[in-house]
């Protein structure tokens, strides 16, 4: 036991030393924004809003000046859609009753942001791309349906079973934003969109009892196939940075060198 607490305290030193000369940055984020899903087939669904996000991030800053960071998100990402099972019965979208899900995920963005600076590397500019990782631990509903019909409940915490729900997810992540530099922090705004390639629904054959499975919390016992989701989220964060000054400030590209030798295109001398 005081070995494995002596190893913890050593890596721990080890780090802090590193971390006053590494070109690296933990912070926090949140964001705002909304949730919706792609069916196939398609199907009457409208997004949810009122969807945050928080977490913790990491960047490590490449000392190539237009390649930018990379870095690690860990990140409580809400998500959620509203959809119409009965949309073709009326023309009349104010009639529409909407079936609503929204679900709580832990979501692990592996991020690259390729980037420039300006106003004396006080402002820097970035675009940025990620794969993402999720996993869903929570979820409720809402079904308009059955409250008209009487069924209760109607509303509730939604159950997941592993025959008809995926927990995990997967998908790409872009976006954009800016930050300024001040001191050793650095406070950033920007946006960005996932963009989900897993279902969140598995297929309607895959178990046993999916006719008789058709509640108030489950209105896809007989579609749709395919369900990813998607986010659009406006994200705020602050970050701290190891280094008074970072490498890819003040790198410059070497200077080519002036040909020594030239070429003489006159006659050669004997």
């Amino acid at each position: 036991m005081k070995n494995w607490k002596r190893g913890i305290l050593v890596a721990a030193g080890l780090f802090a030393a590193l971390g006053v000369r590494a070109q690296h940055t933990l912070g926090i984020s949140g964001g705002y924004g909304t949730g919706t899903v792609r069916f196939n087939p398609q199907q009457e669904t409208r997004s949810v809003g009122g969807r945050y996000s928080a977490g913790l991030s990491w960047r490590y800053y490449s000392a190539t000046r237009f390649v930018g960071c990379v870095g690690v998100d860990l990140e409580l990402l809400q998500r959620g859609f509203s959809y119409a099972p009965y949309a073709s019965i009326t023309e009349n979208e104010a009639d529409y009753r909407y079936y609503t899900r929204k679900l709580n995920s832990i979501t692990m963005p592996l991020v690259w942001q390729p980037h420039f600076y300006l106003a004396n590397r006080h402002l820097r500019v970035y675009l940025e791309a990620a794969l993402t990782v999720s996993y869903h631990f929570d979820s409720s509903y809402e079904n308009e349906v059955a409250l008209d019909n009487g069924v209760e409940p109607w509303r509730g915490k939604y159950e997941f079973k592993l025959p008809r729900d995926n927990r995990w997810g997967y998908g790409l992540a872009g976006g954009g934003g800016v930050a300024l530099l001040f001191g050793r922090y650095e406070l950033s705004a920007g946006v960005r969109y996932y963009f989900g390639y897993s279902d969140l629904l598995r297929n309607r054959s895959k178990y046993y009892d999916n006719v008789t499975d058709n509640t108030a919390e489950n209105p896809f016992w007989y579609t749709p196939q395919r369900s990813p989701m998607d986010n659009m989220m406006i994200r705020v964060g602050i970050a701290y940075r190891f280094a008074p000054e970072f490498k890819s400030w003040s790198v410059k590209p070497p200077k080519r060198e002036k040909q020594k030798a030239g070429f003489n295109f006159g006659p050669k001398k004997e």
